[in-house]
C-alpha cells in the first residue's frame, strides 16, 4: 500500500513515525510552529518546497479517494483539525466562525503568514482528493470574511492565490 492511503487508513505513519490520529490531536501551538505535517494531511501533486518527505498525489492515490469514503472522512477530520486551528468550524451552512474566532485569528487573519501558503495547500488538496464542494465553502468562508472583518490582513496576493487554487484543473 502507498505509504499516504497508508496514513491516511490509519495504519501507517509519515516521514517522521507520527500517525494522522496522533497529528490531529496536536494542540494550536504545535500545528502553529510545525511546518512538516501540513504536507501529510493535504497532498499535493507537486513537491512540496519545505517538505521533500512530503508524499505526492498521482492518479492511483486520487482515485483510491475518490472511492472511498473512509478516505474522504479521514480528510474531512484533518480539514476539521485546521479549521479548528484558524477559529472555524464546518457546519451545515458552510464553513462558519466558531467560538474560537476572536482568538484564533490573530495566528493568521491579521497579517499574512506562512498560514496563507497552507490555505492555498488546503484548497488545492481538497479539490484533488474529492472534497471540492468544502474547498469550495471554504474559498466562500475565507471571502465573506475578508469583506466582513474590519481588522482584516488578508492581501489581495493571498487571496488570489486562494481563487487560483480552485480555478485549475485537478
Amino acid at each position: 500500500m502507498k505509504p499516504l492511503l497508508a496514513f491516511y487508513r490509519g495504519a501507517g505513519r509519515d516521514h517522521r513515525g507520527r500517525m494522522l490520529d496522533e497529528i490531529l490531536r496536536h494542540d494550536d501551538d504545535w500545528l502553529e510552529h510545525t511546518h512538516d505535517f501540513v504536507q501529510w494531511l493535504f497532498p499535493l501533486r507537486e513537491p512540496s518546497g519545505v517538505n521533500p518527505f512530503a508524499p505526492l498525489v498521482d492518479d492511483e492515490i486520487r482515485d483510491a479517494f475518490d472511492a472511498d469514503a473512509a478516505l474522504r472522512a479521514s480528510l474531512l477530520a484533518s480539514l476539521d483539525r485546521m479549521l479548528a486551528f484558524y477559529g472555524l468550524v464546518r457546519s451545515a451552512d458552510g464553513i462558519v466562525k466558531s467560538p474560537d474566532w476572536p482568538e484564533r485569528k490573530r495566528n493568521w487573519f491579521l497579517a499574512s503568514t506562512h498560514n496563507d501558503l497552507r490555505i492555498t495547500r488546503i484548497l488545492k488538496s481538497l479539490s484533488l482528493l474529492g472534497l471540492r464542494e468544502w474547498a469550495e465553502r471554504l474559498l466562500g468562508c475565507l471571502e465573506t470574511l475578508r469583506v466582513a472583518e474590519p481588522d482584516c490582513g488578508i492581501g489581495a496576493t493571498a487571496f488570489g492565490y486562494w481563487r487560483d487554487a480552485l480555478r485549475r484543473p485537478s
